[in-house]
């Protein structure tokens, strides 16, 4: 299984947001998104960084309620570790435990092509892990 797949399954529309905008307005378009994170990008294709709900908070420990107010290019993780369509689930998964990282950019020939979570990688590998237990316990049966 590949990333393509979980593309497939859950779509690849990525929320984006510009460097130039105030962590606020970043704090607001993730609550009514209900996501974890934004690619951080000047056109909407490229990936200039990715800021998360976890970077919101640790702004807010460092830098008080002024942390509002400051700009989205300030606090987001300017070295984005990214992924391919064609990258396997589990080398994925072994990357975002490896590094810490919650949520991964797709990346296809230069340009943004989706996004997949932990939430996103942990599902696949349990369908994949149902399916297998599934046609074991068929073959188990069938061997009666």
């Amino acid at each position: 299984m590949h990333v393509a797949d979980i593309l497939k399954a859950k779509g690849s529309t990525v929320h984006t947001e510009r460097p130039d905008q105030t962590i606020a307005h970043l704090a607001h378009r993730l609550r009514m998104e209900r996501i974890g994170a934004m690619v951080v990008s000047l056109d909407g294709t490229s990936v200039d960084g990715i800021i998360s709900e976890r970077d919101v908070v640790f702004g807010l420990s460092e830098h008080g309620a002024e942390v509002m107010g400051m700009k989205v290019a300030d606090m987001m993780t300017k070295a984005v570790v990214t992924c391919s369509p064609e990258d396997t689930i589990s080398h994925v998964a072994k990357l975002m435990t490896q590094r810490r990282i919650r949520h991964l950019p797709v990346v296809q020939g230069g340009k943004l092509a989706g996004i997949v979570s932990v939430g996103d990688v942990v599902k696949h590998r349990l369908n994949e892990l149902e399916l297998e237990a599934n046609v074991l316990r068929d073959y188990a049966v069938a061997r009666q």
